[in-house]
């Protein structure tokens, strides 16, 4: 028979009802004993009366599976289901009850490849059930999800959790890359002056790396926090290297800083070399204005409807004021010229 807790939580027996299909089910997976996954067909009834571990994945997005889940006796602590089912995007993990929950963030999956929007993992993990959920299609579960379907073997729930937050690891790698690739490109045209458009492609690659350094962070701090604060009595299957993986989050941390850096600098140089070109077009424009002045006054002169001005009865009256005109403009060049105006 199984026993509930002061909250009402089931403490022991099934962790999930078996007789009815489960509503809002992305893929469900049960792991044996000797670690071969094997994918559980998600419009039959599931037993989970069967040894090995069972991951069941969600559609958050669904309201007859949040239903579900806020009514099924699966166990859990209360607050676990409670993370579960809200919408906090605060990365966090927890544990209590033999039980880690929490938060933690991924990279939006597209059609074929990551998107360089945030989307947020949920899940409630015990010794034999690890309950995760999303709103939107992430990359680092698909992945995992991808690897069991090929065959992948899995020690324990420690390791299966392990692997998706190594999937997360390998995907902001791969968003790494593409970063990088793409500063290169800008740097190149940067350097051989051909940076008309640049800036048009480096901000959205800052705002990129501003948005993995905020998830990194957020990420390698909760493991940092767990290696340091996590109780030392968890099963072994719940046993996480918190510690290894916090050091490889750093480490990607650190590069995603140096390429906002960069990026920062090369958006630095692109803004010197619009105010160089605004300069240099202000100072053409200068040069022409001061050249065009004196016959600008010339034409003045010779315009004015009053009586003793020069050339008046005279046949080539138009040609000395031309001439005059042009030697206004060749003596404001030469003034220019030499007072360094004109180089």
């Amino acid at each position: 028979m199984p026993v509930e807790d002061a909250t009402g939580n089931v403490i022991g027996g099934s962790v999930l009802p078996s007789e009815d299909v489960i509503p809002g089910l992305v893929w469900a997976f049960r792991i044996h004993a000797d670690g071969r996954p094997e994918a559980l067909p998600i419009e039959r009834t599931i037993d989970v009366t069967r040894d090995g571990v069972l991951w069941v994945h969600f559609n958050l997005a669904d309201t007859r599976a949040l239903q579900w889940l806020a009514q099924a006796p699966w166990r859990a602590p209360e607050q676990a289901r409670a993370l579960l089912l809200s919408k906090d995007s605060y990365q966090q993990l927890h544990t209590a009850d033999d039980c880690i929950y929490g938060v933690i963030s991924d990279l939006l999956r597209d059609i074929d490849d990551a998107d360089d929007d945030t989307g947020y993992l949920r899940f409630v993990m015990t010794e034999h059930l690890l309950i995760s959920g999303r709103h939107h299609a992430l990359c680092a579960v698909d992945a995992t999800r991808r690897s069991l379907e090929a065959g992948m073997r899995v020690d324990s729930m420690a390791a299966l959790f392990e692997t998706i937050i190594e999937n997360v690891a390998d995907t902001m790698d791969g968003m790494i890359d593409k970063i990088s690739r793409a500063l290169d490109e800008i740097e190149e045209q940067v350097v051989s002056g051909e940076s008309r458009h640049m800036l048009q492609k480096l901000g959205p690659l800052r705002r990129t790396c501003v948005r993995l350094h905020r998830q990194l962070g957020g990420l390698r701090l909760v493991f940092q926090r767990f290696e340091q604060n996590g109780p030392a009595d968890l099963k072994p299957a719940l046993q996480l290297r918190a510690g290894e993986l916090a050091q490889r989050l750093d480490g990607l941390d650190r590069i995603i800083i140096e390429l906002r850096e960069r990026s920062r600098l090369l958006q630095e140089e692109l803004h010197l070399q619009i105010a160089e070109t605004g300069n240099e077009s202000l100072r053409v424009l200068s040069v022409l204005t001061a050249l065009l002045l004196p016959p600008t006054l010339m034409t003045g002169l010779f315009g004015m409807n009053v009586k003793g001005l020069p050339f008046v009865d005279t046949e080539t009256g138009f040609l000395w004021a031309l001439l005059l005109i042009l030697l206004s403009s060749a003596f404001a060049y030469f003034v220019m010229k030499r007072i360094g105006i004109i180089r």
